[in-house]
Formats: structure tokens, C-alpha cells, sequence
């Protein structure tokens, strides 16, 4: 599993975590999950660590943020398309997550939304169109 990433994510619920995350597009895998985790295969190279926030602090001396009141970490993704964004978000919210943590970010080429998991994690969905990059980066730089 080379270049694979493994984000781990304290969860308050694992169950319920589980569903939220099948809900915007990710897959369990049974082989790596248990009462108080769960692996969530969002791409061939990204997986969510669900895990319980008893379990996640025995990986780390230091207090576990509560995502909830701070931030800890935005985890931005890239889509194929700002229709796949729409329904990611919208596939957030109708599972219980918060959407729109931040006003949507519109710059022509590149197209962003938020929502936050119900544990507070905050996800950047965005879609990026290279074939326009170029001209925008030239209407950016200084004459």
C-alpha cells in the first residue's frame, strides 16, 4: 500500500461515525475494524480511522482535541466535479453533519464548499479545472 494515507479521527460514537462516513461515499473495511474502530476506504489511497476516543488517546500523550470548540486539522479533498462537491456536502448534511462550516468559495477555475462530521471534523471538498489554471494564474500575477 504504497503512498497510502491513513487519517485517524477521534469519534465520541464509532457506530454512528461508521454511517456518517459511509454516507459521503466511504466503504468499511471489516478486516481492519472492530467496537472500537472502524476503516473507512474513501480512495485507493485514503482511509478514515474511525476511532473511539478512549482508543485514540492510547496513540498519543497529548490531550485529544475536541474538534466541536477548536480546530485540529481541515481535511481538504478533491472531487471530479463541482456536482460531486454539491452532493458530497449534501450527503453531509442529511447524515447529520454540519454544512457549509464556511461560505462556499467560488474563484472560477477552482470551486470549494465545507461541512463538518458530527464529531466536528471539518472537510474541505473542492474541485479544481486545470485546463482554466493557466489563464487564471496569469490574470494573478502583477504586470
Amino acid at each position: 500500500m504504497p503512498n497510502a494515507v491513513f487519517v485517524n479521527l477521534p469519534v465520541a460514537d464509532v457506530p454512528r461515525a461508521t454511517a456518517f462516513y459511509e454516507a459521503i461515499g466511504c466503504t468499511k473495511n471489516p478486516q481492519f475494524s472492530g467496537p472500537t474502530a472502524s476503516a473507512m476506504v474513501f480512495s485507493d489511497t485514503l482511509s478514515f480511522m474511525l476511532l473511539h476516543l478512549d482508543f485514540f488517546q492510547t496513540f498519543t500523550p497529548r490531550t485529544v482535541a475536541d474538534a466541536t470548540a477548536v480546530t485540529e486539522v481541515l481535511i481538504a479533498i478533491m472531487l471530479d466535479s463541482r456536482e460531486a462537491v454539491d452532493r458530497m456536502v449534501e450527503a453531509a448534511v442529511a447524515a447529520g453533519g454540519g454544512g457549509d462550516v464556511r461560505p462556499p468559495q467560488d474563484m472560477g477555475f477552482m470551486y470549494g464548499r465545507t461541512f463538518s462530521d458530527p464529531d466536528g471534523h471539518i472537510f474541505e471538498p473542492g474541485y479544481m479545472d486545470m485546463t482554466a489554471l493557466p489563464e487564471a494564474m496569469a490574470q494573478a500575477e502583477p504586470a
